[in-house]
Parts: structure tokens; sequence; C-alpha cells
């Protein structure tokens, strides 16, 4: 199984201690932090995904399960008429975010703010968070979406930035220890998905373009 780079140094520093307190025969420690490393590297594990080949499709940023398909706030990144659908993620999740449709990376915000537990609806505007918008050109073809930090997760990574070109499914960040990504579809996008469901990142299809 693949591991995302960024958890190794948190995988092999528990690891290398474990080896350690093992040969100073501290048996019940070197165990601990054995189970550590071991659930650290099936936290950061970054499974291959078979991205489906339909250019109409806004697939899931990320692995979870949808807490809110319905109408947007206002104030959302599209505005007026937009589909919200929020995906909360387990510590158990993969964590590792992909672009949910193909192009041109128009928008990044990233902003400071609380850390809430994720499923809140509140920590949609309180908690902490990175905002990105993909345009793929043409009227009602932008989507957003929002990587946001949980109770636990307190660290986001996005890899890209404006002006960047991405393709559907594509690798572009991912949020440490249980999170929350809000995605925004433009009113022309039938939802094909609803409160309860589960997704899986680069995979599952949240709506259908024209």
């Amino acid at each position: 199984m693949p591991i995302a780079r960024e958890g190794w140094p948190l995988i092999l520093v528990p690891l290398g201690l474990a080896v350690v307190l093992f040969l100073l025969r501290w048996p019940w420690t070197g165990g601990v932090l054995l189970l550590l490393g071991l659930f650290t590297a099936f936290f950061f594990r970054d499974p291959d995904r078979a991205v489906p080949g339909d250019p109409r499709l806004v697939l899931s940023p990320a692995d979870g399960k949808v807490i809110v398909a319905g109408p947007a706030p206002a104030g959302n990144p599209l505005g007026e008429g937009a589909t919200q659908v929020s995906v909360f993620l387990s510590i158990f999740d993969v964590h590792v975010n992909r672009a949910p449709i193909g192009g041109l990376i128009s928008r990044v915000e990233y902003h400071e703010g609380q850390f809430l537990p994720a499923f809140q609806d509140k920590a949609s505007l309180a908690n902490e968070q990175n905002s990105v918008t993909i345009d793929a050109g043409g009227a009602g073809q932008r989507v957003a979406f929002k990587q946001i930090a949980g109770l636990i997760a307190r660290r986001i990574i996005f890899k890209k930035q404006v002006g960047d070109t991405v393709a559907a499914g594509e690798r572009v960040g991912m949020i440490k220890f249980g999170s929350r990504v809000d995605v925004f579809l433009p009113r022309n996008v039938l939802l094909r998905v609803r409160k309860g469901d589960r997704v899986v990142a680069g995979v599952s299809a949240l709506g259908e373009r024209p």
C-alpha cells in the first residue's frame, strides 16, 4: 500500500524508537510505539484509484460520509443557487484529497480559525480552512471545495497554487487526523448523492454537469 510522503517522519520516529526499546528489553513500551507507528502508516495510506473517465462528473475530493447535501448558504464561493456537499472524514478514512474536476485553479485562500468538531455545521465557517476554486472553462463550469481542519486535525496541506492545471481525481493535498471537506457545485449540476452516503475520493460522483 503506498504511503503519502508527508507521513514518513511520523511513521519512522516511533518505529525507530520501538526498535531501540526492544533492544533495551523494554518490550511493553516498545510495543506501544510499534502499534503507534503502524497506525500512523495506516492513516497515511495513499491507495491508487481508478478515476472515472466521464468529464461531466464532479468527483468527491475526499473519502468519508456525506453529512450535508443541499442548497449552499449565502456567502459560498459560487454564489446564489449553488449546492453544497460536505464529507466528514474519520481518523480511519484515507485523508489524501483529490481534485473534483479537471481545470485551472483560479483561487486559493487560507483562513485561520478554530478547531471545532468537523461534523458540526458551524465548523464550515469557524474552523481553520483552505478554500480552492477550479475553473473548467465556460459558464457554470466552476467547482469549489474547502479543506477544513477538525478537533484533531491541525494541519492542512495543499500542494497546488493559483494558475496550476489539475486533472479530475489528481492528488492535491491532505488534512491530517480527521477533518471535513465542503464541496460547492454550480446550479446546473445534477446532485448524485444524499446525506448518509459513503464516498471515495477520485471515484465517487457527487454530481453530474450537463
